[in-house]
């Protein structure tokens, strides 16, 4: 039985500041396994909710930033969360992340490509599952609950603020592009829920789609944490869809939709130009946890761009609209870094009994059949982008 070498690479998307927790490093370290950690980056949009020094208590070696490009090939498991930069050159060492390019999505082929080209395997996080098929670790409940946040916030802003887009995060988090605790979240949101409601004259009204999954949960505990009474909320998922087909108007009946299901099918769209302009639409919010965006079966075909942090929001051009209330789309990819220490603690917890059993990745189940689905995706990539290079 031999333990592979992890290295754990520093985060390179603006403003991704979750990682592995160190007490999931830590349990690595004590079963064996030789842990190398990347400096966080010096700079603030980079830099992880971590400590280095948390990492070095927890038993690693750390490195500099970086290093995982300059590893020989197949000496080291490197380990990340988000995707990495997107270059060109082959990829030698297998990789374990969140890829975002097993869906069609733009520019798949290019990312995939790199592992073929290097003799490497990508064991996306994405895909590592159960007997049940059922994600063996996943950040949805924060997802939920970070979109359900900044949905209220748009809400409210919008009402203090006609026309104007929700400012970025940095904004509102004393500078650091996110919140330190749950509390602190809530607290703020309640008083926005309290702005808005001055305004209105109510509270806000939200219709979630896939509310019985991680992420759908996480947005339904937001609401009620921020005080919207239950009335306020519809719930739906698989048995509310399931006897008709979109678009549906109850959706353009609520403040927020926030939509949180796992799309893996076509389907026709949840809204649409001619929903969004009928006469009487109250929507003004949509927040759209699940980022199909670059997906050709998006459910919500209204926006084409993810949003960030910076930039957390993005108009919706409506043709022939019949209201004057204007739409707002929330489509941050990475949402769960709006909480990222708790968000990390939570996914690394879920995962660690899989990454535990990297030593017995060639037989081990979650393993290997993230490697098959791994083979089946290469598989459908141009013969050119198959091969290894030499």
């Amino acid at each position: 039985m031999s333990h592979p070498t992890i290295l754990l690479r520093a985060e390179t998307k603006p403003l991704e500041h979750r990682s592995f927790a160190p007490s999931t490093i830590a349990a690595l370290v004590k079963d064996g396994y030789p842990v190398e950690v990347e400096r966080s980056s010096t700079k603030p949009e980079f830099r992880r909710i971590f400590e280095d020094s948390e990492y070095e208590a927890a038993g690693a070696t750390l490195v500099p930033e970086g290093t995982w490009k300059s590893v020989g090939a197949q000496q080291k498991m490197i380990l990340g969360l988000k995707e990495i930069p997107e270059e060109d050159f082959p990829l030698v060492n297998d990789h374990i992340a969140f890829s975002h390019c097993y869906k069609n999505q733009g520019g798949w082929q290019q990312v995939l490509g790199r592992f073929p080209r290097g003799g490497s395997t990508l064991y996306d996080l994405e895909f590592l599952v159960d007997e049940q098929g059922r994600r063996v670790s996943a950040f949805g409940y924060h997802a939920g609950f970070a979109g359900a946040a900044l949905a209220v916030k748009t809400w409210a802003w919008q009402l203090a603020h006609p026309g104007e887009q929700l400012p970025g995060v940095e904004n509102f988090t004393n500078g650091r592009g996110y919140y330190m605790n749950e509390d602190e979240l809530v607290k703020q949101i309640q008083e926005d829920v309290a702005a808005g409601e001055k305004i209105a004259g109510r509270k806000p009204s939200a219709l979630i789609m896939g509310a019985l999954g991680r992420c759908g949960r996480g947005a339904c505990d937001l609401f009620v944490k921020a005080g919207l009474p239950e009335s306020n909320l519809v719930r739906w998922d698989i048995n509310e869809t399931k006897e008709k087909q979109g678009p549906y108007k109850e959706i353009v009946e609520s403040d927020i939709f926030l939509n949180a299901i796992y799309l893996s099918d076509p389907i026709p769209p949840f809204v649409n130009n001619d929903t969004l302009s009928a006469t009487g639409r109250k929507l003004s919010v949509i927040c759209d946890v699940s980022c199909d965006t670059t997906n050709p079966h998006n459910p919500i075909p209204v926006y084409s761009i993810n949003t960030t942090f910076d930039k957390p929001t993005v108009p919706v051009e409506i043709k022939n609209d019949a209201n004057n209330v204007p739409i707002s789309v929330i489509s941050i990819d990475h949402l769960p870094s709006l909480l990222p220490r708790e968000a990390s603690e939570a996914f690394s917890e879920g995962l660690l009994p899989s990454l535990l059993d990297l030593k017995h990745k060639d037989s081990a189940r979650v393993w290997t059949d993230a490697k098959k689905l791994f083979h089946e995706k290469v598989a459908t990539l141009p013969a050119e982008l198959q091969k290894k290079e030499v």
